[in-house]
C-alpha cells in the first residue's frame, strides 16, 4: 500500500488509447497485485472482460472491495458512484483525431486480415462506432443509474448505445471538471509527475506499452474523423482550456 494512503481509493478512468496501459503497468510499482482491480482472480481478460464489464466489477467488489485500493478499468467516471464514496478520480484523454486513428491502427496490428489495409478503408468498414464516434462524450456523460442498469442487463457500458448530443456534451464537460485528477495524453509525463507529487507514488520511467506505429494518414480521412467526433472535438477543447487553468492556478 502507497505510504499515508491508508483505506484512500482511487478509480482510474480508462479512456481507450491514452495511455491507460502504461500507467497500469507503471502503477503495479506501488501496488501489491490483490490491491488492483482487475488482477488475476476477478476473470480472463478476453473471456470475462472484468476491465470492462460493469457487471463484473460490482460481482467483484462485494468479494474483493476490503483489498481493492484502486480500480482501473474503461468504466465511466460515474461508475465510482456504485462502490461506494470516497474514491480519488483521475483519468487522461486525447486528442480525438489521433485517439480513433490510433484504435484503427491497433485493429490492423491486431487483425491478420486487416494487415496492409489502409486506415481509410478500416474506418469506412469498422462496425465499432461506439468506439470511433465521439467515445470521450459517451465515457464522461453517462451516469451512475445507466451504468447500473447495463450491469444489470449484462451490457458492457462502453459498447452500450446511447444517444449522443449537445445535452451529452454538456454532462461530460461537468463531469471532467468534477474528476480530481485528469492528465492529456501529449503531457503524460506531467500527469504522472502529478500523481507522484500528490500521492507519494513512485511510477519509475516510462514503459510505452500498448503503442501503436504512427503512419502517414491523408488529410482527408483527419478531416472526415473530426467532423464524425465533433461532440469529443469540442469536449477536447474544453477539458484542455480547463486542464491549463489549473495548471496556472496550481490546483
Amino acid at each position: 500500500m502507497p505510504t499515508g494512503a491508508a483505506r484512500r481509493r482511487f478509480f482510474y478512468a480508462h479512456v481507450q488509447k491514452a495511455a491507460g496501459t502504461e500507467l497500469r503497468e507503471r502503477l503495479k510499482r506501488n501496488f501489491e497485485p490483490q490491491a488492483m482491480y482487475p488482477d488475476p482472480t476477478d476473470g480472463d481478460l478476453f473471456a470475462v472482460a472484468p476491465q470492462m464489464s460493469a457487471t463484473q466489477l460490482l460481482a467483484r467488489w462485494e468479494v474483493r472491495k476490503e483489498e481493492i485500493e484502486i480500480v482501473m478499468g474503461h468504466f465511466p467516471v460515474s461508475t465510482a458512484e456504485l462502490l461506494g464514496p470516497g474514491f480519488v478520480t483521475m483519468t487522461v484523454l486525447r486528442e480525438p483525431v489521433e485517439r480513433t486513428l490510433s484504435q484503427l491502427r491497433q485493429y490492423r496490428k491486431a487483425s491478420p486480415a486487416l494487415h496492409g489495409s489502409e486506415l481509410a478503408a478500416i474506418y469506412e468498414d469498422s462496425p465499432d462506432y461506439v468506439f470511433l464516434r465521439n467515445h470521450m462524450v459517451k465515457m464522461f456523460s453517462m451516469t451512475a443509474a445507466e451504468v447500473a442498469t447495463a450491469a444489470r442487463e449484462g451490457k458492457t457500458p462502453m459498447v452500450k448505445y446511447v444517444q449522443l448530443d449537445d445535452s451529452r456534451l454538456a454532462s461530460a464537460k461537468d463531469r471532467i471538471a468534477s474528476v480530481d485528477v485528469f492528465g492529456l495524453q501529449d503531457r503524460f509525463d506531467q500527469f504522472c509527475g502529478e500523481l507522484e507529487s500528490r500521492f507519494g507514488w513512485q511510477l519509475g520511467t516510462p514503459l510505452h506499452a500498448n503503442r501503436t506505429e504512427p503512419a502517414d494518414v491523408p488529410s482527408e480521412l483527419r478531416a472526415r474523423i473530426a467532423a464524425d467526433n465533433a461532440l469529443d472535438v469540442e469536449f477536447y477543447e474544453h477539458a484542455r482550456e480547463l486542464y491549463e487553468r489549473r495548471s496556472i492556478s496550481g490546483s
